[in-house]
């Protein structure tokens, strides 16, 4: 089946319609999304969009543009919001060195509170990183060596170095609609490299709208687009693309009951 894992119903892009968008990727055969929080802000707005429909799920967390409205967030207060029905990942959380909207000392403080919320529940982690792959090899290794976690590389453009080390210490990666952008070589090649058993897809909509929508307002209709691109990456077949991805993203997000339709073995 199709899945978005990574969508951003909430943003005001949305505000005029956005049951239209909904109707729109449920009809291009999207059977499910994840509603990424960025925020607490705006995180009843982002429940609430899961709690008002059957085939959409959400996280709680704080994206790091936004870390340095949240020096004072604790992992307590996320593990008490992700008790809520239909929570079923922390973050978007992580590292954002390229625009430094909030503190790089103060990210990596807000992004090891998820980390904790994230053992402590068991909940995937959906990781944020941009031109942070130093920094974020030593926490993803510091935080690993004090217990496990599952973790997510969503919409990973970073260096080798970082999706090597990320890898062995067991993550998931997710692709986007840069696959698809013709200068976008080097997110290919890191593509090839990704584990073939935890890739999964995502358009991280309204944002980074694949050929042939680049330019335009991404939403999640457009997701089988990325799926494209994956398959002929990695050299798939369309039918085991889907398969590999619907498998790898319900090892990851396993609060999510599994639906009939996508019941099936591995490629």
């Amino acid at each position: 089946m199709l899945i978005d894992s990574h969508v951003n119903l909430h943003a005001p892009q949305f505000d005029a319609d956005r049951d239209t968008v909904i109707a729109r990727a449920r009809a291009a055969g999207v059977g499910l999304m994840v509603e990424i929080s960025d925020r607490l802000s705006t995180f009843e707005a982002t429940h609430g969009l899961a709690m008002a429909h059957e085939d959409i799920w959400c996280t709680v967390g704080v994206h790091p543009h936004e870390a340095r409205h949240y020096v004072d967030l604790t992992a307590a207060r996320l593990i008490d919001l992700s008790e809520r029905e239909k929570v079923v990942g922390i973050g978007e959380c992580g590292l954002d060195f390229h625009y430094d909207l909030s503190p790089r000392d103060v990210q990596e403080a807000v992004f090891r509170h998820h980390v904790v919320a994230a053992r402590a529940t068991g909940l995937p982690l959906v990781v944020h990183t941009r031109e942070a792959d130093e920094v974020m090899m030593r926490v993803l290794e510091e935080e690993t060596a004090d217990g496990p976690f599952r973790f997510l590389m969503h919409c990973y453009t970073s260096g080798p170095a970082l999706a090597e080390k990320a890898a062995e210490l067991g993550a998931w990666f997710s692709v986007s609609g840069i696959a698809t952008f013709k200068a976008a070589e080097d997110v290919r090649d890191r593509i090839r490299a990704m584990p073939e058993d935890r890739i999964i897809v995502e358009t991280d909509c309204p944002y980074l709208a694949p050929v042939p929508h680049r330019g335009r307002r991404n939403e999640p209709a457009f997701v089988g687009h990325v799926l494209d691109a994956l398959a002929e990456v990695r050299g798939w077949s369309r039918k085991e693309a889907e398969t590999r991805t619907t498998e790898a993203f319900f090892a990851l997000f396993d609060r999510i009951p599994r639906p009939p339709e996508a019941e099936g073995p591995a490629a």
